[in-house]
């Protein structure tokens, strides 16, 4: 049975480790970042990868680098045949990259070369993909750069969210990884180098959240999809922040008259976009609020039809 060290953090690494669990694989070590405050009250919480393996009385470390001599001498020590990350957070310097007989292994959420980086989910949402996939490659000193070994396909469809497809994404992912290894063991795989036609996820920001109605409702209605879970797509509406979390394209674009962020009906909540083109809002949350219906949000504010949001003019 190989002996593997797991390094991810989050929601989408801990359906990878699980499947590993359930494999019977030897698992003698997981890496993870460091527990974070969470919530409005800044609780110390540990990732979730640090909790399965803790149930399943599984070492973890938690180093703030991997840089360090300790860390590479707690690696070492371990003697793994493996390294498999997942959805880490940390760019593996050479010397652990060595530490492994069969080297290390690397689940990545899109179709590489394509959105290498932090976010490939919710930029191929936001950029209306109508498909991505997993990849599992070997591991370099690069971002991303390392020789691919096996691709699945993962369709995108039209209303779903980033949040969503993470989901399916981390089933797909953690399957691919057990096929991975299988071939690996049998030294059956031929990895393939990447080309140069790369392109990159980078980490978002709150900076893209805000919605512009200059813009189309598709590529709006994909930011929005893209922006949840986090941080959420927003616009204003008399002054305070008003969050989209889920909207449509609706059926019917014709007669467009509106200006661009003018909401042209209440009941269903509809706003005008750019080249005359229409958005309904699903679900949103006023400031100070919770998260609701656009019919309840409309039930409890009064506002009127022709109002811009946004402070468009």
């Amino acid at each position: 049975m190989l002996k593997i060290i797991f390094m991810g953090t989050p929601d989408f690494a801990d359906v990878s480790l699980k499947e590993l669990i359930k494999g019977g694989y030897d698992i003698c070590a997981v890496f993870s970042q460091p527990d974070k405050p969470v919530g409005r009250h800044r609780i110390l919480t540990p990732p979730k990868t640090k909790i399965t393996a803790q149930e399943n009385g599984t070492k973890v470390y938690q180093p703030k680098s991997l840089k360090t001599e300790e860390t590479e001498r707690i690696i070492k020590n371990l003697n793994p045949d493996l390294i498999v990350v997942a959805a880490y957070g940390k760019i593996l310097p050479k010397k652990i990259l060595e530490c492994a007989k069969m080297g290390c292994i690397n689940v990545h959420a899109s179709l590489l070369p394509k959105y290498r980086g932090a976010a490939p989910i919710q930029w191929s949402v936001i950029n209306g993909d109508k498909e991505t996939g997993i990849t599992t490659m070997l591991m370099d000193e690069g971002l991303d750069t390392g020789d691919i070994l096996l691709q699945e396909t993962v369709k995108i469809e039209k209303n779903e969210t980033s949040g969503e497809l993470f989901e399916k994404m981390a089933q797909v992912g953690a399957k691919l990884l057990i096929k991975t290894i299988n071939h690996l063991e049998l030294n059956s795989l031929t990895p393939v180098k990447q080309d140069k036609e790369a392109t990159y996820a980078p980490i978002l920001d709150k900076s893209i959240a805000k919605i512009d109605f200059k813009k189309t409702s598709k590529e709006i209605h994909n930011l929005i999809r893209g922006l949840n879970p986090w941080p959420i797509a927003y616009t204003e509406i008399e002054g305070k922040n008003l969050k989209i979390y889920k909207s449509e394209i609706p059926e019917i674009h014709k007669n467009v008259t509106g200006k661009p962020g003018e909401v042209l009906s209440l009941s269903p909540f509809i706003v005008c976009c750019g080249k005359e083109s229409l958005i309904e809002f699903k679900e949103v949350q006023i400031e100070g609020k919770k998260r609701m219906s656009s019919d309840d949000f409309i039930r409890g504010l009064k506002i009127k039809k022709e109002i811009i949001l946004g402070g468009m003019n």
